[in-house]
């Protein structure tokens, strides 16, 4: 998910709305190499199938349970590495019926195999293990589990853990690259509640002393932190929408206390929502899985067939609109922004969490496209530019590779608004919806690099982005264009950090004519009419730069 920007009314800085991004200013350690980098211990086998079967103390709110690998082997080892957090104790992990040695670091843990796995192999083994997971404590921003009271005074519990990692609560090899083929989820709760989690609910079986599992089994490849639960009193109905690829089934999950209010908020924008992407994505990634909105104990999160809603049934961003337009009070923006991440995200999903924009600049930009849907448009414009208003240019929007670091936040709105700036240098909708779609078919429940998304861009647009993609995404500041106007002679030049940059942009000289001028780093002139003053000149406002008159 994603890091959703506290739009709140106080002091507090805007952050962007889903994934919990970690402090910038920290410095890489020896953990966070473990958690991020892909060594041979890592990459020595690739996941196939997890049977995550836990049970979930909510009085001692604790874990216990087992978690099953099934892999291939991609080369011969006799030794690997798979993630659970310290705080959570491993009371075994087995193979063919034996317990296997392993050793810890951080959060790490290293197994040994009593002789090489070979290449080209399938194998299993199954880790046990229990403890108190972390406790959030400002979910989703920070991870861990989330322990809450309905407004009835029944339990309301879940997880988020994105960026924080899945091995917070689960063993798991906790890297986004790997996502594993299929999974059976297997969640025992207290049978006096219901528990939901990715996926189709395959069946339900009562257990000793009071307990329920949920069996649910998810048959596309999953991301480790969209993996999830909720817990609570829930009230269930279902509906459907004949999309592209056929029926999609619908399941709404909210509590019963707040299930009356639901309906009819849920109902106003999901089947449109599902449309609007479907025409601009292509097929709903998901259709063997379905399609879930459940309500949950925390703001929001993309949990893939279970999108996570905490956004009290209210209009906006818990009642705000982040472009400050008015637009963004017409649609709920958790609904909307959390079930864009199903195509970006989760059905492309990128290898290395400091390539996370690939998330949420194309997520961020969907609430634009489902604006310019539900009205038209010059109001998708206009959203959009209202939320530059949010951006901060202080980092690169790519973070470090190989320790689990994000770049800035303003890959939420600094993004999308590189995705509008490239909409426009492509200057063909048509061709910019089939980039969108074939995005989503070519890298169709894949993970993905900087590298790949950029590269296709460039070649289905047929232009030159790699300069405009070095500068939005691997510097803080966006292109200046500096100009100056003297003796009848209009000058510019782009002042940028990237060399030879030489984006093409429309200004205008007169109200409502632009023309295209194609500046460089070196100043370029030509020749205009006396009367035109500095004050004339303008960029096109749907190019995200920045203006700068020449002192000189």
């Amino acid at each position: 998910m994603k890091k959703l920007l506290l739009l709140f009314a106080f002091a507090l800085s805007i952050f962007s709305a889903n994934a919990q991004l970690l402090g910038k200013d920290q410095v890489n350690s020896r953990a966070d190499s473990l958690r991020g980098m892909l060594t041979p211990l890592r990459t020595c086998y690739d996941i196939n199938y997890y049977h995550l079967d836990v049970k979930i103390d909510l009085d001692q709110k604790s874990i216990s349970g087992s978690n099953e690998f099934a892999f291939t082997a991609t080369q011969d080892f006799t030794k690997l590495q798979f993630d659970l957090f310290a705080n959570l104790k491993i009371e075994k992990v087995v193979y063919n019926g034996a317990s296997l040695p392993f050793t810890r670091e951080y959060n790490a843990v290293f197994v040994t195999f009593p002789k090489a796995i070979k290449k080209g192999s399938k194998d299993k083994f199954t880790v046990f293990y229990s403890g108190n997971p972390v406790i959030a404590r400002n979910p989703p921003w920070d991870g861990g589990f989330i322990f809450k009271k309905d407004s009835a005074g029944n339990p309301f519990v879940s997880v988020a853990c994105q960026g924080f990692g899945a091995s917070c609560w689960w063993p798991t090899k906790d890297h986004q690259s790997d996502e594993v083929d299929s999974m059976l989820i297997s969640i025992t709760v207290a049978k006096t509640l219901q528990e939901i989690s990715n996926g189709r609910l395959r069946n339900t079986v009562d257990k000793a002393d009071g307990y329920k599992q949920y069996n649910w089994f998810v048959g596309n490849p999953i991301n480790n932190y969209d993996v999830s639960f909720y817990i609570g009193k829930y009230a269930h109905w279902q509906d459907s929408y004949n999309g592209e690829n056929g029926k999609l089934s619908i399941d709404y999950w909210a509590l019963q206390v707040d299930s009356a209010k639901a309906r009819p908020h849920w109902d106003a924008d999901v089947k449109p929502m599902l449309k609007c992407f479907e025409y601009w994505f292509g097929p709903y990634p998901w259709y063997k899985d379905g399609y879930k909105l459940v309500q949950a104990p925390h703001l929001g999160m993309e949990h893939q067939t279970a999108v996570a809603y905490g956004n009290q049934f209210r209009k906006g961003y818990l009642g705000r609109d982040l472009s400050g337009t008015g637009h963004g009070l017409k649609w709920d923006y958790i609904t909307v922004h959390e079930s864009g991440h199903e195509w970006f995200g989760n059905n492309i999903t990128s290898k290395d969490i400091a390539d996370m924009w690939i998330h949420e600049a194309f997520t961020d930009y969907s609430e634009t496209l489902f604006t310019e849907c539900s009205e038209n448009k010059e109001a998708g414009n206009e959203y959009v530019i209202g939320l530059r208003k949010n951006i901060d240019n202080d980092a690169p929007i790519i973070g470090p590779y190989g320790v689990n670091k994000e770049g800035s936040g303003d890959m939420y709105y600094k993004g999308a608004n590189l995705i509008h700036t490239i909409r426009q240098l492509i200057n063909n909708d048509e061709k910019f919806r089939q980039i969108l779609r074939g995005l989503n078919k070519t890298f169709y429940h894949k993970t993905v690099t900087t590298a790949e998304i950029e590269n296709y861009i460039t070649k289905q647009s047929g232009l030159k982005l790699d300069k405009v993609f070095d500068q939005y995404l691997r510097h803080a500041k966006i292109p200046v264009l500096e100009y100056k106007i003297k003796n009848s002679t209009l000058s510019y030049r782009w002042i940028t950090d990237v060399k030879d940059f030489d984006m093409p942009i429309p200004v205008t000289l007169k109200a409502g004519s632009f023309a295209l001028i194609k500046p460089t780093n070196e100043w370029k002139t030509t020749k205009i009419d006396a009367s035109v003053t500095t004050e004339n000149f303008k960029n096109d406002p749907l190019y995200y730069i920045q203006i700068k008159k020449d002192q000189d």
